[in-house]
């Protein structure tokens, strides 16, 4: 008899994701010398040709919290990684937002431990302010995972996030207005070269939960998930289940299926607006207005996003409302002063060329 069939789902997507990293971070063998000439001399290959003990064997690892998506991760990827080339590590991280976190951050480490992963880390980090207090956590957490997996040379980290939490963002991302972008949710493969992996978006948040359950691993439930002081939260226990009540059930699947969708299209457009960026500026760099007036304005708009993030505006500070102020110097030009915009940044219109520099 095999596995149970949520332990098989995300054994397979844990397994999937594998396979990438595999094929990403193995050297391939160099092309074959075609039969009618000499071998020439070539290193010794590195590829799949190599016995398994010569190849590379890169580090995964995986960011557990301790919650049911995390252990559930953390468990597929200690079984899958036994039976490839991989070795799997672990990250817990202590927000110390809570009583007793240290405490609980040391039990899941030795969990991890315990299930064969090595290394497996407790990292301590101190949250900000900056941005309320989950954007704050979720940037400390976020620094403190890219520090160990380029400390320790991993190849990428897994994060649990699953289908639920997909569409969560969506809605959130929605709720802002902040354009398309936002309604793509997360992406399956992220950060600085790929770092972030997420198996679980096509998966929910019950199955993780029950295979858990069925595997007897020990999950604990974070109390600022059910606290309504926080808009995750309360959209979570709130606001999907008051729409899956008014609109019916696949409400969840609907959403994620939108940012994949908001994706693709969110991507092609980011790609015709890099495109675009050389053409719309004279011989010395600068932005020409008439040009930018001619592009359309969801390509206009990714354009003068970027330019105000390469003067120095932070781009977790620069919503939608600053970049429709900057294209109304474009759109909408009356003989307007200056636009003052995150991290000291301004854009002015000056003889028909757009000026964005830091003040």
């Amino acid at each position: 008899m095999g596995p149970h069939p949520a332990v098989a789902a995300i054994r397979l997507a844990v397994r999937r994701v594998l396979h990438d990293v595999l094929t990403e971070h193995t050297p391939q063998l160099p092309p074959q010398t075609p039969a009618h000439l000499p071998p020439s001399p070539a290193p010794a290959p590195a590829g799949p040709g190599l016995p398994a003990a010569a190849r590379p064997t890169p580090l995964v690892l995986v960011a557990c919290s301790g919650g049911a998506d995390s252990m559930a991760l953390a468990s597929a990827l200690a079984f899958e990684a036994r039976k490839l080339s991989v070795r799997a590590g672990g990250v817990t991280v202590d927000h110390g937002l809570q009583d007793g976190s240290a405490q609980r951050a040391a039990e899941v480490a030795a969990r991890l431990t315990a299930m064969g992963l090595d290394p497996v880390e407790a990292v301590t980090v101190r949250v900000g302010r900056g941005g309320g207090p989950e954007a704050a956590a979720r940037d400390a957490r976020y620094a403190a995972l890219d520090e160990a997996a380029t400390r320790l040379g991993a190849a990428a980290v897994l994060l649990g996030h699953t289908r639920d939490d997909q569409a969560e963002t969506v809605l959130l991302g929605l709720a802002r207005g902040s354009g398309i972008r936002s309604l793509a949710g997360m992406a399956e493969v992220s950060g600085p070269r790929g770092r972030y992996r997420r198996p679980f978006l096509g998966i929910d948040r019950q199955t993780a939960r029950k295979a858990c359950m069925v595997q007897s691993l020990p999950v604990w439930d974070d109390p600022h998930n059910t606290d309504p002081a926080y808009t995750r939260s309360r959209l979570r226990h709130e606001g999907l289940p008051a729409l899956e009540k008014a609109l019916g059930k696949g409400v969840v699947e609907a959403l994620a299926r939108t940012a994949r969708l908001s994706r693709d299209d969110a991507d092609a457009l980011d790609t015709w607006a890099a495109d675009a960026d050389g053409a719309v500026r004279d011989e010395s760099g600068r932005l020409e207005c008439a040009k930018l007036y001619a592009l359309p304005p969801a390509v206009r708009r990714r354009v003068l996003r970027r330019a105000v993030i390469d003067a120095g505006a932070p781009a977790g500070s620069l919503f939608a409302r600053h970049v429709e102020e900057v294209d109304r110097l474009i759109t909408g030009w009356r003989g307007q002063g200056a636009i003052n915009l995150p991290g000291r940044v301004e854009a002015r219109r000056q003889s028909g060329r757009l000026v964005i520099r830091q003040g």
